[in-house]
C-alpha cells in the first residue's frame, strides 16, 4: 500500500477503503508517511469530501491513536455533550446536574478557551480549589455516586487529531466539513460515552455562520457516531449574539449559579432546559415531554443546583460559592458601554463581543497564555431590546483599568443598533438525527 496511490485515488474522487484509511491515520502519527503526502489527501478531501462510511474508519482510526477511555464501570448510559464553540456559552455546569440530578450519567471532558470563544475548564478554575484533572478510577467512581463529573481533556486523546490540526491550520484545509466533523468526534469517541448531544453553533460567533453548514456538520458528525455504534443526536443553537448575560469566567460562573437557583436570562434556561430533555432521551431514561417535565422540577427544586455544589465538593472546591458569589472573584475596575442614540439593538457581532472579553484578559490569545479569572463583561441589553442614547448596555470588568477603553470600544463597535425592532428568533434552531 502506497501513499501516492491513496492521494491519486482520492484524487478521482473514489472512496477509500477502510485498510487505506487506517494505513494513512497510524503511517502519519508513526512519522512513516511525510507532511507533504498527508497535506496533499487533506486538500483532495476539501475538494471531494468524503462518505459517511469513510468518515467514520477515518475518525475511528483518529480516535484509536492513542489512549481510549473505557467507561465500562460507570452504571447505566454514560452521556457526554459538545459545544462547537460560543460566546457565553456555559451550558455545560448548568446541563450536567440537571441530567445527574434525573438520573443521568455525564461523563464529560471539556477543553480551555483559545480566541474569542470561552472553554468551561477555564469557567471551572475560576472557583477557588477546584481540581479538573482526575485519575480513571476517581473519574468514575464520581460519576457512579453522583452522575457528573467534569474534567480536562487528557493528553493522550486521539494524538492523531492533534497532529493533523497543526497541518491543516498551516495548508488552508481547516475549512472543510468532513475535517471538522472527524476532528470534534475523534476525542468523543475516544473519551468513552455511549450517547452524545451535539450543540452546533450558527452565527456571528460561531465557526458555522449558515443554518446550511451547520447542519451539514450536525449530519455528518451524527453519521460518524452511528457508524461508530452511539447515539448521537445535534441542536443547533443559535450564536448571533452572546448566550445569557454574562462573557467571562468568573461572571460566567455566577450566571450558572443563578440558573440553577431559577433566576437565570430566560434564553439561557431555556436553551438547557431543552439540551438536558435530549440527553435524558439519549440516556434511554424516558420520553421527551418526560424528560422535559423532569428536567424542570429538578430546576424547580433545587435537585439540580445540590448536584453542582456535590460535583464542587467532589472534586475539591469551594462550593460556598453557591451561597456568597462574593468568593468568586470579579475586576475591581468597572467600565460602562453607552448607546449613542435611541432605538433598538439590531445585530450583535458576537465574535467582536467575545474579543472585546479576551482584550480584557478573559481569554487567551495563544494557546497556554495567561488568563484573569475575573474579567468580563455583563450585557444589559442584548439583540431586540429597545434603548436610550447614553443608557448603558453593558458593564465591562478588568484587573488592569488600561484595558478598559478600548475593549470597550471594540464591543461598541460589534452592536448596530437601528430605529425598527429586529425579529429575535429562538436560540434553539434545528434537531439534526
Amino acid at each position: 500500500m502506497r501513499m501516492y496511490d491513496i492521494i491519486l485515488k482520492k484524487r478521482s474522487n473514489l472512496p477509500l477503503t477502510d485498510e487505506e484509511l487506517r494505513f494513512l491515520i497510524s503511517g502519519y502519527v508513526n512519522g512513516d508517511i511525510p507532511d507533504y503526502q498527508v497535506s496533499a489527501l487533506l486538500m483532495t478531501i476539501v475538494f471531494n469530501g468524503m462518505n459517511a462510511r469513510e468518515l467514520g474508519t477515518l475518525t475511528m482510526a483518529m480516535a484509536q491513536s492513542g489512549h481510549m477511555v473505557d467507561l465500562s464501570n460507570i452504571d447505566g448510559i454514560t452521556v457526554d455533550k459538545h459545544s462547537t464553540g460560543g460566546v457565553g456559552d456555559k451550558t455545560t455546569l448548568i446541563i450536567g446536574p440537571l441530567v445527574a440530578a434525573c438520573g443521568g450519567k455525564v461523563a464529560k471532558m471539556s477543553g480551555r478557551g483559545l480566541g474569542h470563544t470561552g472553554g468551561t475548564i477555564d469557567k471551572m478554575e475560576s472557583i477557588p480549589n477546584l481540581q479538573v484533572s482526575l485519575d480513571q478510577e476517581a473519574f468514575m467512581n464520581q460519576v457512579n455516586r453522583i452522575g457528573l463529573a467534569v474534567i480536562g481533556q487528557s493528553e493522550g486523546l486521539a494524538p492523531a487529531d492533534k497532529k493533523l490540526y497543526a497541518l491543516r491550520d498551516v495548508t488552508g484545509t481547516v475549512d472543510s466539513i468532513p475535517l471538522i466533523a472527524s476532528s470534534v468526534m475523534s476525542k468523543k469517541l475516544a473519551s468513552g460515552a455511549q450517547a452524545i448531544l451535539l450543540d452546533v453553533k450558527v452565527g456571528s460567533g460561531a465557526f458555522m455562520k449558515t443554518i446550511d453548514d451547520a447542519r451539514a456538520l450536525a449530519k455528518a458528525m451524527v453519521d460518524i457516531g452511528t457508524e461508530n455504534g452511539r447515539s448521537v443526536k445535534a441542536v443547533l443553537t443559535d450564536m448571533d449574539r452572546p448566550l445569557g448575560h454574562a462573557i467571562g469566567n468568573a461572571l460566567e460562573i455566577r450566571e450558572v449559579i443563578d440558573t440553577l437557583k431559577g433566576h437565570g436570562p430566560e434564553d439561557l434556561t431555556h436553551e438547557c432546559l431543552i439540551m438536558a430533555a435530549h440527553m435524558l432521551v439519549l440516556s434511554q431514561i424516558c420520553d421527551y415531554e418526560t424528560a422535559l417535565s423532569r428536567v424542570q422540577e429538578a430546576l424547580n427544586s433545587g435537585a439540580a443546583l445540590e448536584r453542582l455544589r456535590m460535583m464542587i465538593d467532589a472534586q475539591g472546591g469551594d462550593s460556598r460559592v453557591l451561597d456568597d458569589e462574593s468568593l468568586l472573584a470579579i475586576g475591581k475596575f468597572t467600565y460602562d458601554v453607552t448607546a449613542p442614540q435611541d432605538g433598538y439593538i439590531i445585530h450583535m457581532n458576537t465574535e467582536q463581543c467575545g474579543i472585546a472579553s479576551v482584550m480584557l484578559g478573559a481569554g487567551r490569545i495563544v494557546k497556554d497564555g495567561p488568563i484573569d479569572y475575573s474579567a468580563g463583561i455583563i450585557m444589559h441589553k442584548k439583540t431586540g431590546d429597545t434603548v436610550r442614547a447614553g443608557e448603558s448596555i453593558a458593564t465591562l470588568y478588568a484587573s488592569d483599568e488600561s484595558l478598559l477603553a478600548n475593549a470597550g470600544e471594540t464591543y461598541l463597535e460589534a452592536i448596530t443598533f437601528g430605529e425598527t425592532a429586529p425579529i429575535v428568533v429562538d436560540t434553539i434552531l434545528d434537531m439534526v438525527e
